[in-house]
């Protein structure tokens, strides 16, 4: 009996080691498996991204030309991963680093790896808000644009004076720039320049009514021709309480097929604007846009026209003047007279007031 009572303990402490044993491989496997979910926790849903506590946000920029590493550069430099190699692991994981999408976006403070990598995944970026307004060469306007998005400044005026593109949307490179109507506008910051351009033609279109378009043509006026006269009353006032008025005057003088004498286009045809006072010499200046020396409007816009020039000419005073001058003050607002005699009086007026301020060009 004793033989078979030692067989069965020494089975029993064999089981017994053997269970502990499996215990212990099995503790082992699941803290292992722990460890890895605490480590696929944080790698993928912990928050990840810290933005400087100046601010409530910040804006990353991925071009069409990024790479990964150009990305990571960027995150990296202004300090925006906590964990680095998280974020490139788990990147890898969902294949991000082989398909960025260009854009705009904006980070927040706390997102996750994961959130992070949808965002920029899916495009979700931030519209810009486009703002162009006091524009006056197509230079200044390409400019403008390619700070406010990627494309480059080179490419948009190249466009816009390529005389093939103009006759696209119905325009000559002259009058181009009436296409462009100043306004708040938002649009991916990746557009390109010849979206852009495809975008304001859109606009254009939306702008022009029906009802602003029977309005020029009451005036017998293409909406292009309004663009370019209400170009010319922007340059005249910043007053927008006296922009139909003279409108008015512009348009008195077209009905009786005068020259507009225009200083503002006379100014465009000379390119210095720094000029603060027309003089007699330069009147003599050969060029289309000088409606001193030649009858109508100049063939194109001298500049971009706000929208409240545009209806100033749609909706332009009816009166009998047909001159406008300067009053003899800083206020920006004009004397008007319906004759030569009134208006010589006026601009005498006026020329006194450049004298004893000594402006003299």
């Amino acid at each position: 009996m004793a033989y078979y009572h030692s067989a069965y303990s020494n089975n029993r402490k064999k089981k017994s080691k053997f269970g502990t044993g499996f215990r212990i491989f099995l503790v082992l496997i699941l803290l292992i498996l722990a460890g890895l979910a605490y480590f696929a926790y944080q790698a993928i849903f912990a928050p990840n991204v810290w933005v400087p506590k100046d601010k409530t946000e910040f804006t990353i920029y991925i071009k069409p030309t990024d790479k990964f590493e150009d990305l990571k550069t960027q995150l990296y430099a202004n300090g925006l991963i906590i964990h680095r190699g998280n974020f490139e692991w788990w990147a890898k994981q969902k294949k991000f680093d082989k398909h960025l999408k260009p854009g705009m976006y904006k980070l927040t403070n706390g997102l996750s790896n994961e959130q992070l990598i949808n965002k920029l995944r899916s495009g979700e970026q931030e519209p810009v808000r486009l703002i162009f307004n006091n524009i006056r060469l197509k230079k200044d306007l390409a400019e403008k644009i390619s700070t406010l998005i990627y494309a480059d400044s080179a490419d948009l005026l190249k466009l816009l004076n390529d005389s093939v593109v103009a006759k696209k949307y119905g325009f000559t490179t002259e009058t181009f720039a009436c296409m462009f109507i100043p306004n708040t506008y938002y649009v991916n910051w990746n557009t390109s320049a010849e979206k852009f351009i495809d975008r304001m033609n859109y606009e254009y279109k939306q702008f022009w009514t029906e009802s602003r378009i029977k309005k020029a043509a009451e005036k017998d006026l293409s909406p292009i021709e309004v663009s370019i006269l209400a170009s010319i009353v922007e340059k005249e006032t910043q007053q927008n309480s006296e922009k139909a008025r003279i409108a008015g005057v512009y348009l008195n003088r077209l009905k009786k097929d005068w020259r507009l004498q225009a200083d503002p286009t006379l100014i465009y045809a000379l390119g210095d604007f720094t000029i603060k006072r027309v003089l007699t010499e330069y009147m003599n200046l050969d060029s289309p846009y000088n409606t001193y020396k030649y009858t109508g409007l100049p063939p194109g816009p001298i500049c971009v026209p706000s929208i409240s020039s545009i209806d100033a000419v749609l909706n332009a005073e009816e009166h009998n003047y047909f001159y406008f001058c300067a009053k003899p003050d800083y206020s920006g607002f004009h004397n008007f007279a319906k004759n030569n005699v009134e208006h010589n009086i006026n601009a005498q007026s006026y020329r006194n007031f450049l004298n004893k301020e000594r402006i003299f060009k």
